[in-house]
């Protein structure tokens, strides 16, 4: 396939019968699967009496394109059992901002996506979650091999915070910061994140449980004490001592790799995103370890790696605001 880019993406869907099309080529490049039964199978296409579009229930007119099911019985379409299932955003706009999240390596805003394709701020954002939902749906098991670790803070400096910020009330002077934890792998270049309250051996210790073989894994940090415990059960646990000014050693390349990755991360959350609450956090930490992740591949693969992962992934408004 040839390496897309928004022109020659608005060429290929210029209405909505070429946007179904062109997804259903991408979520399935040789037959139909029925998101019910999950059979692949020549199902019955039902093609509209005019050849078009057909009318809905409500009394919209929709382009739509409707399978039956030969196993099953059942009617579906490409969107169904996804993260576009029950949108009402035109499915043209949807592909354009899955794009633009796929290729774009500091992320996208959701103002700018209002701005960009005439959606509500809170569509935009509503549909960027979603993105970032099927981001995390990778299916990937656990990682192996050499694994490097490290742990960051987000969010602006208590000195430059406003003589009126109500968190000087609370907290005085002290960090307001938000947490997180990354791990990726030296072989793959696969990253683990997680947002957390406060990073301690027991959080470290949970996280790399969770994520990685611990008998087949080496263990490459820094020379943090909250490391010390947890790399008993680690195949290895090699340490750079960056208070000594080492950062690489004859047996390991130190945790460059990780504060590689958040040095991409804090740039693009400050320029891109300004600000991002604690409750959302894990979901921005999936976005930028997904591409960064997959930076070996072009924009068409990465859409394509992502377009993979969709099926079952539905992310509801009401309980994604209710979080805050």
């Amino acid at each position: 396939m040839t390496n897309l880019t928004i022109r020659t993406l608005a060429m290929r869907i210029s209405n909505e019968g070429d946007a179904y099309a062109y997804l259903e080529s991408l979520r399935w490049p040789e037959k139909p699967v029925c998101p019910h039964c999950g059979v692949m199978n020549d199902h019955y296409f039902l093609a509209p009496a005019n050849g078009t579009d057909r009318l809905t229930r409500t009394g919209s007119i929709s382009e739509r394109r409707v399978w039956k099911c030969k196993d099953c019985r059942k009617q579906f379409s490409v969107l169904t059992g996804t993260i576009f299932h029950g949108s009402k955003v035109p499915l043209q706009t949807w592909l354009f901002v899955f794009f633009e999240m796929c290729s774009n390596k500091n992320g996208i805003a959701a103002r700018e996506i209002a701005r960009k394709y005439g959606v509500s701020p809170k569509t935009a954002w509503f549909m960027t979650q979603r993105i970032r939902e099927a981001m995390a749906n990778d299916g990937s098991g656990k990682l192996s091999g050499n694994v490097s670790m490290d742990e960051t803070y987000i969010g602006g400096k208590p000195e430059n915070w406003h003589a009126n910020d109500p968190r000087r009330a609370v907290k005085g002077n002290s960090t307001n910061k938000m947490a997180a934890v990354a791990l990726i792998s030296n072989e793959t270049g696969e990253i683990r994140t997680q947002a957390v309250t406060n990073v301690t051996g027991t959080v470290v210790q949970d996280m790399l449980r969770m994520n990685v073989h611990m008998s087949d894994t080496a263990l490459h940090t820094d020379s943090a004490p909250l490391y010390r415990t947890v790399s008993k059960e680690m195949q290895a646990h090699h340490v750079v001592n960056h208070h000594a000014g080492q950062y690489v050693t004859a047996l390991s390349d130190g945790t460059n790799k990780v504060e590689n990755f958040f040095s991409q991360l804090k740039r693009s959350m400050d320029g891109t995103h300004h600000c991002v609450s604690k409750i959302h956090l894990d979901r921005y930490l999936t976005e930028f370890a997904f591409r960064h992740g997959s930076h070996d591949l072009t924009d068409t693969e990465r859409m394509m790696k992502l377009m993979g992962q969709v099926p079952g992934v539905r992310l509801s408004y009401r309980p994604l605001i209710s979080e805050i």
